[in-house]
């Protein structure tokens, strides 16, 4: 027998795909108080939304009737028709967001017309309406949503930690703040002021998001087409994060998620950013509602595109020509490598025939004799001739021994090495270190190979919380986010244990006084920046392994790069420091440090 489910009954199960935890009634909430027109929004959190929700606009507000009305279920505003739906302006239009919040909630709305003397009060626990009366309020709308899936106990039981519910709600709010820069909002979370944007410019709005140091990052990106108009920022290559927590894109101030479109940025800086990491954008894409089609996923973050590919290449050619026009992109170098030139003889001089020297006496069978002129002939071509021989005669030696087995593991290859202290060692390409052992030529990848050296330094430094710290002669200003300094106030004692020293003067503001011993100040607010994206990235497992990550972050900084140029020395001293790690053959992030080419496989390529 079928039956009508009640509509208590529906709006619960509703609420399972509108509002899957704290962070999906803000959003609902935000884009509300967006659509009715307010300048100023405010948003109050306590416990990570599962105690209070309110979000405060001066909006256009509501009547008695509409706020009463505006809880039922497919009740809205915003569209009168289905073809409505190609030419939506507003952010919600469902009339789901209301009802299946107020299903799963207690609910309580104050709101006031601006031509009204009083204002209304309603109260709704549980899609049952407790009561309605006249009150007195400002203009605007008051949303509260107190004690949230209080009565659907699995619901509630399933929510993550408080810190992993706040993160959710922080990327809402961000999101919805970075789309109406013209729009002032206010974030409190347990009666601490996070964030205060008074309305303005995008850039002024990135800037007062992510903090001062971002001003210097940006990149405009500018194109107006007949398909689409493209507005917004790039970040420079060398600023990309190990996440994509930082890239934003927006089509007509609706934030949306799109592998394809996401790509299509990733490909236009193709060979300008790091191994593994990936650019921030904020970019803004301006379509004919009618091209687009936004009623495909209840949460509105998907969106089906009538000409996609023509979009994709706008996009790409857009971020491309703002990365040539601020010279961002490297142009091709002219200037001539002097040792690869070739002397060029004046005009009117003649080449002469190189002289040919001809041992008339060589037998190749004479196997010592020979050997004794090849050396000879190598005396007299240069006087490094002596190096070269030496060389030459090692090799011979180890290419006579027979090849040990098993070379394939690290544990063997590390009792074949027998490197000792007159090995010579050189560089290719200011990237790879090359050297010869037992079994072949070992080939190092000497920025992988120093990361793991330091963070091995680092950490049982920090297991031994005996940090070595140097103090700096001018403190080191950093600006960062509110929400930053939070998380620099939350691992002040990880931060500290490592060797920095550190003072919070304001709110936006992070003081260094002492860095780590061997650290560059250059390297300072990259550092910094490391540690926050391993916080964000792993903060489940922060409090048990934050030695690693902040070891890590330290390894990546202040490890060589790839291009510099080392003395032999210097490379001497990384295959040995190199070879004291208890894991030398595997980087920070599991990935080779060295290979070994073996004699065997020489042998076989010049067959």
């Amino acid at each position: 027998m079928i039956t009508l489910l009640p509509d208590h009954v529906a709006n619960q199960i509703a609420a399972g795909e509108v509002v899957q935890r704290p962070a999906s009634a803000v959003k609902e909430l935000l884009e509300n108080a967006i659509d009715s027109m307010a300048t100023n929004i405010k948003l109050i959190i306590k416990d990570s939304g599962k105690t209070l929700i309110q979000v405060i606009d001066n909006g256009s507000g509501m009547n008695e009737l509409d706020a009463r009305m505006c809880f039922e279920r497919h009740a809205t505003s915003k569209i009168s028709k289905a073809d409505d739906l190609y030419s939506l302006t507003t952010k919600g239009f469902r009339g789901e967001a209301l009802a299946s919040i107020a299903a799963i909630a207690q609910v309580e709305l104050k709101t006031k017309k601006e031509d009204s003397e009083l204002g209304i009060k309603v109260v709704i626990e549980g899609s049952e309406h407790k009561s309605q009366e006249v009150c007195t309020c400002p203009n605007g709308s008051s949303f509260s949503i107190k004690n949230l899936f209080f009565n659907v106990p699995a619901r509630r039981n399933f929510l993550k930690s408080d810190r992993a519910e706040y993160k959710y709600i922080l990327d809402e709010f961000v999101r919805i703040a970075l789309a109406h820069p013209d729009i002032s909002f206010s974030l409190i979370n347990n009666e601490k002021e996070q964030y205060k944007l008074s309305k303005g410019t995008l850039r002024q709005r990135l800037v007062n998001l992510f903090g001062k140091n971002y001003n210097s990052r940006l990149v405009p990106v500018n194109e107006k087409t007949d398909i689409v108009n493209i507005d917004g920022f790039i970040c420079k290559p060398e600023f990309s994060k190990k996440s994509r927590r930082e890239q934003f894109i927006f089509v007509n101030n609706r934030f949306i998620k799109s592998a394809y479109l996401n790509h299509a940025v990733s490909n236009s800086m193709e060979g300008l950013l790091q191994v593994d990491h990936y650019p921030s954008y904020f970019l803004f894409l301006q379509i004919d509602p009618s091209k687009i089609d936004v009623n495909i996923h209840p949460t509105k973050t998907e969106i089906k595109f009538e000409d996609e590919r023509n979009i994709y290449s706008i996009m790409r050619a857009a971020i491309k020509h703002s990365l040539g026009q601020y010279n961002i992109a490297p142009s091709i170098d002219f200037s001539l490598n002097p040792d690869y030139q070739v002397p060029i003889t004046s005009k009117g001089r003649t080449i002469k025939t190189p002289n040919i020297e001809v041992d008339p006496n060589f037998n190749p069978f004479e196997k010592q004799k020979s050997t004794i002129q090849n050396k000879s002939l190598l005396n007299k071509t240069s006087s490094k001739g002596k190096h070269w021989e030496a060389i030459f005669e090692e090799i011979q030696e180890d290419m006579n021994t027979a090849l040990p087995e098993g070379l394939n593991t690290p544990q063997s290859l590390e009792s074949e090495l027998n490197i000792d202290e007159k090995r010579f060692a050189f560089q290719v390409d200011n990237r790879f270190i090359l050297t010869q052992i037992k079994s072949g030529i070992l080939i190092i990848d000497q920025q992988r190979a120093h990361q793991r050296i330091l963070y091995e330094q680092y950490f049982k430094s920090l297991q031994n919380k005996r940090p070595l710290s140097q103090q700096l002669v001018f403190p080191h200003e950093i600006h960062l986010s509110p929400t930053d300094i939070e998380i620099i106030k939350e691992i002040t004692d990880d931060i500290e244990s490592v060797g920095f020293d550190i003072n919070i003067p304001t709110r936006n503001c992070l003081m260094i006084l002492g860095v780590p011993f061997e650290t560059k100040a250059n390297e300072i607010d990259k550092i910094i920046d490391n540690i926050l994206d391993a916080y964000k990235n792993q903060n489940d497992t922060w409090k048990s392994e934050h030695q690693k990550f902040i070891a890590k972050s330290l390894a990546l900084s202040n490890a060589i790069k790839n291009g510099k140029t080392m003395t032999s020395e210097e490379m001497n001293e990384l295959i040995d420091s190199l070879f004291a790690c208890e894991l030398p053959f595997i980087s920070i992030y599991n990935k080779p440090t060295a290979i070994v080419l073996e004699i065997n496989e020489l042998i076989k390529r010049f067959k």
